[in-house]
């Protein structure tokens, strides 16, 4: 069977989804991560250190292999076997929370459960009852502007759609930070720029603080207040840039156009010996 794409329903109003307080905020201190091969010690982060504010926006941006995804997973509470410290306001991150929703560049749909079915799996460690959970995933399909595909299979849908379901299990649980591990890297470029636009209606929507890790610079420069640039192996922070730009954002102006060309400069600062653009995803 085939699905229409969704259309209208993404431009309505998103449902009323009550939330807690967005007031804390996620602080990185001095991170450093190593892995080991072939007993020697290959160091991926380097006294990584930065704060992201409550409802802020913040891209992590860097070449292929710089360690943006390893930073993420440890945000995510993946892996603990790191130095330094990981905090959401006074709480230490250690292991996974549903303070804290991610999305990655595959959706992770199972192909044998429906829409419906595969955002539920969000709430599995929620204290709701069948109701409550059933209530929780109409609202966030709804979010997302999937309404009426409740009962499709994930072979029937589009890549920008099925994006879409993973977007709603990682904003099923209401998380304070949701973590983007590139998300829209796989999709066309109008899907893709689509899909931002939708990312920046959930962010106001819900008052998310987010993290976006990406190798797009523009994708960047739209959607986030601030963006970190990282060095290659081992990832240090370059530099920490401002997007001063009001939302909505003109990717054609001059001033969108002057974030970009700084972006870039830093970015070929950032990797010695590489053309700046290579910050794009489709030269990485």
């Amino acid at each position: 069977m085939s699905v229409p794409a969704a259309t209208a329903s993404t431009s309505t109003a998103s449902p009323a989804v009550s939330h807690r307080q967005r007031t804390r905020a996620l602080n990185v201190r001095q991170v450093s991560k190593s892995f080991h091969v072939n007993d020697e010690p290959l160091h991926v982060l380097d006294d990584i250190s930065f704060t992201v504010n409550p409802g802020e926006f913040v891209s992590i941006l860097g070449a292929s292999g710089c360690g943006k995804s390893t930073l993420l997973r440890l945000i995510v509470g993946l892996d603990d076997d790191y130095e330094g410290e990981i905090a959401l306001g006074d709480d230490v991150v250690r292991g996974t929370s549903l303070d804290r929703g991610v999305v990655f560049q595959d959706h992770r749909l199972l192909p044998w459960l429906t829409v419906e079915e595969n955002v539920g799996l969000g709430l599995k460690n929620a204290k709701l009852t069948k109701d409550e959970r059933a209530k929780r995933v109409r609202e966030h399909l709804a979010l997302v502007g999937l309404n009426g595909f409740e009962k499709v299979f994930p072979y029937q849908l589009s890549g920008g759609m099925a994006q879409r379901v993973a977007i709603a299990r990682g904003l099923v649980n209401r998380p304070e930070l949701l973590l983007l591990d590139e998300p829209l890297g796989a999709l066309d470029a109008i899907t893709r720029i689509h899909l931002q636009e939708e990312l920046l209606r959930i962010w106001r929507t819900e008052h998310l603080t987010t993290i976006l890790v990406t190798h797009d610079v523009e994708e960047a420069i739209y959607l986030s207040d601030r963006i970190v640039i990282l060095n290659t192996r081992p990832g240090r922070i370059k530099r920490i840039v401002t997007v001063p730009l009001s939302r909505p954002r003109d990717r054609l102006s001059h001033a969108f156009a002057d974030i970009k060309r700084e972006v870039l400069e830093e970015m070929a600062i950032a990797n010695p010996g590489a053309p700046a653009r290579v910050a794009y995803a489709e030269d990485i």
